[in-house]
């Protein structure tokens, strides 16, 4: 067993290459690598392991309650490689009912003096079909949320029936499914975070949910996923609608459009959803506000400018049941993941 000291200079010395390459390159390399690792079993040299701490969310049983963000397996190919990190469970997409190739290259960046991300990937994927493949063959056995969101060329008012589409083909493979209305890289998608074409999606997702549980004797929760740049009064309006349709989570947050933080560096201006350090205030913010707002009706899972086990305990502290990573895994690497379960273990001070 490898304590955390080792994994961190194991990522430090990385780190300089791989921030050599682009980021989407570096992306691509680092799932690689670890799928290799993972395969010829010492994974070990790059993660580390906590003790298990349950926590019972969704009426699902999580061994510990940090878990890997959407958009870094976008179409599940490296499921058992993520599963060897000792996240508690894996969400892997956005995935759309077809194939679509995502915006032009390079659309990935690194901030690094921020400790930020700016990506406006699109919703690249290889199709839900494709997923589900990946799904299937893969040996990984822990929870396993599953990310949709509509096609790019889709028109806005015919959106439920991708997130339909998606939501059949992925719900007997699904530990939960996570519906995704918070992209700033597809086309108009937020809009769908308005009153009224929300409403209207959850309606049929939920009597969608109704007639597969019945099809397959098992109830597989929902969780939509949102934007930060929301205003106080949105976010109630967001929290009554979950409650109404039985929505069993909500994710908080999606990436940012807002720019003050880096407008100052390079890549600072490019288009796109800005994640990682400068996000962690205001995810905080709008946790904090969705955990007053509901009250206890619906769970929130706490997303975005998590970098540190300091940044995990602070957003369970504000009420979030479970916690997700993406951008502090750039920064971090993979011991990121020990380190936030330990810090979630630990009481409140």
């Amino acid at each position: 067993m490898h304590d955390d000291r080792y994994n961190t200079g194991m990522y430090t010395l990385l780190r300089p290459l791989l921030f050599a390459l682009d980021a989407e390159s570096a992306h691509h390399l680092t799932l690689e690598s670890l799928q290799l690792a993972s395969r010829t079993g010492i994974p070990g040299a790059c993660t580390s392991r906590a003790a298990d701490t349950p926590h019972a969310v969704m009426g699902i049983t999580f061994p510990n309650p940090v878990g890997l963000a959407a958009g870094l397996d976008k179409n599940g190919e490296y499921i058992d490689a993520l599963g060897s990190l000792g996240f508690g469970f894996l969400e892997i997409g956005t995935v759309t009912p077809r194939p679509q190739p995502g915006n032009p290259r390079p659309r990935m960046f690194r901030l690094p003096a921020a400790r930020a991300v700016i990506n406006r990937m699109g919703f690249n994927n290889h199709g839900v079909d494709a997923l589900v493949v990946n799904v299937q063959r893969a040996n990984y056995r822990g929870v396993l949320g599953i990310n949709i969101g509509k096609n790019f060329d889709t028109p806005l008012e015919r959106a439920a029936d991708d997130y339909l589409i998606c939501l059949r083909q992925v719900y007997a493979h699904a530990g939960y499914v996570t519906v995704n209305i918070s992209s700033p890289n597809t086309k108009n998608l937020r809009q769908l975070q308005q009153t009224d074409e929300l409403g209207r999606l959850l309606s049929s997702l939920r009597i969608e949910r109704e007639r597969l549980a019945d099809k397959y004797g098992r109830r597989v929760p929902l969780a939509l996923k949102i934007a930060p740049d929301l205003d106080p009064s949105q976010i109630t309006a967001i929290a009554g609608l979950l409650v109404t349709h039985h929505i069993d989570a909500v994710i908080a947050t999606n990436t940012t459009i807002a720019r003050d933080a880096v407008a100052h560096l390079p890549h600072g201006a490019e288009t796109g959803g800005l994640s990682g350090a400068p996000l962690t205030a205001q995810a905080q913010s709008v946790t904090a506000q969705l955990v007053a707002a509901l009250d206890g009706a619906v769970p929130v899972i706490g997303v975005g400018g998590i970098m540190t086990g300091a940044d995990a305990a602070a957003r369970m502290a504000a009420g979030a049941s479970l916690v997700q990573l993406y951008s502090g895994l750039v920064y971090a690497g993979p011991a990121l993941v020990g380190a936030c379960v330990k810090a979630c273990a630990q009481p409140a001070s």
